[in-house]
């Protein structure tokens, strides 16, 4: 008897879930039959005219100082840290400073002796200058009065000059910010010993942004001073519409490379931070030889749909339903992307739909 209800049990429950899958597949055409499918709006391809030249590059600021000494000595006192803000003029470090000190004093003194010795030949270039008048002295004691004088006055614009060098080397001992900025690297920490040259600190300007890309010789020629060029930063969400500020004029220290910088507009310089990458697009005027079957085919880059490694857009089929079609895309032109392959210049595909669209969902196009 046990048995007998155990098969009941089970044959009942398999038809229950057998009806309910019936059920549910049921309701799903009757949506589609009731026209609840998906709202969409559908495109297509734009085709580009333009070539473009595409590089690589970085955000930088448009002033950046690296702050060091000209004299050796230990560091005494870094008042900034990586991220601070500093203001033109603002003491950031001293340098150790005792033995310049110590020649400032030896030159404050030559000074003072300098200064007495002047007087006293002075004064016996006056008195004899006097006696030679009244013919009391010969022409060679003047001339030798003379001569003293002068050493005097030699010997007073050396010490002069000597205070003067240890005052600019005490300058050297203070450093301070060129400009209004942000402290970006601090390489030395206080009881280091600085050289010559050696960069302590490095600060970015807090002004404009520019990005410094690097183009190949074989199309630096393309590339005029004044020329548009698009910018797309992906760290910052940003795609940006700038001028080329500066083209350079050799690449011998560069690696065969041409440092081009673009400015970046100050409305669209919020969420940018020195060294972010780049992707730099440069529109140029095509070849003479390029035939109009060579243009690009262009889509928004909010219709590409990402499926782990593969990339793909939605088309609509011949009974009406949404149909993700693989395709390989190529270079970005700012909010657009090429197809390289799996669309046709004249295909409408999706271009934005008012629910989530599956393969083979059922679409209506507004």
């Amino acid at each position: 008897m046990s048995v007998k209800v155990k098969i009941t049990g089970l044959i009942l429950g398999t038809t229950i879930i057998a009806f309910s899958a019936c059920t549910s597949k049921k309701e799903q055409n009757g949506n589609a039959a009731n026209g609840l499918a998906i709202a969409v709006t559908v495109a297509t391809p734009s085709v580009s005219g333009e070539n473009s030249i595409d590089a690589s590059g970085q955000v930088e600021s448009s002033q950046t100082a690296n702050i060091s000494t000209r004299v050796m000595g230990y560091i005494t006192k870094l008042n900034v840290n990586i991220g601070d803000r500093v203001h033109k003029g603002q003491v950031l470090g001293t340098i150790s400073n005792d033995d310049i000190l110590a020649k400032r004093a030896q030159a404050d003194a030559a000074i003072m002796q300098a200064e007495t010795a002047v007087k006293n030949a002075q004064k016996d270039y006056d008195r004899f200058q006097i006696l030679y008048k009244q013919q009391s002295a010969s022409a060679k004691e003047v001339e030798n009065v003379t001569m003293q004088y002068t050493s005097a006055k030699s010997a007073l614009e050396t010490a002069h000059q000597m205070r003067n060098e240890a005052n600019a080397m005490l300058s050297y001992t203070t450093l301070s910010a060129p400009f209004d900025g942000v402290v970006t690297q601090r390489n030395a920490d206080a009881g280091n010993m600085a050289n010559p040259g050696m960069p302590i600190l490095t600060i970015e300007g807090s002004g404009d942004f520019q990005v410094v890309a690097s183009i190949p010789e074989n199309a630096i020629s393309q590339i005029k001073q004044g020329a548009k060029a698009i910018v797309t930063i992906k760290a910052a969400n940003k795609t940006i519409s700038g001028n080329i500020a500066e083209v350079s004029a050799s690449s011998q220290a560069t690696g065969g490379q041409y440092l081009v910088k673009i400015n970046i507009p100050a409305n669209e310089k919020a969420g940018l931070y020195g060294g972010m990458y780049a992707n730099v697009s440069i529109p140029v005027k095509p070849a003479a030889n390029v035939q109009d079957g060579s243009n690009s085919i262009l889509v928004p880059v909010s219709s590409i749909e990402q499926k782990d490694e593969l990339t793909g857009l939605y088309t609509v089929s011949a009974n009406n339903t949404a149909m993700l079609r693989w395709v390989r895309l190529g270079k970005t032109y700012g909010d657009k992307i090429e197809v390289l392959s799996g669309l046709g210049r004249d295909e409408r595909f999706i271009l934005n739909a008012d629910g989530k669209l599956y393969n083979g969902e059922p679409v209506t196009i507004k």
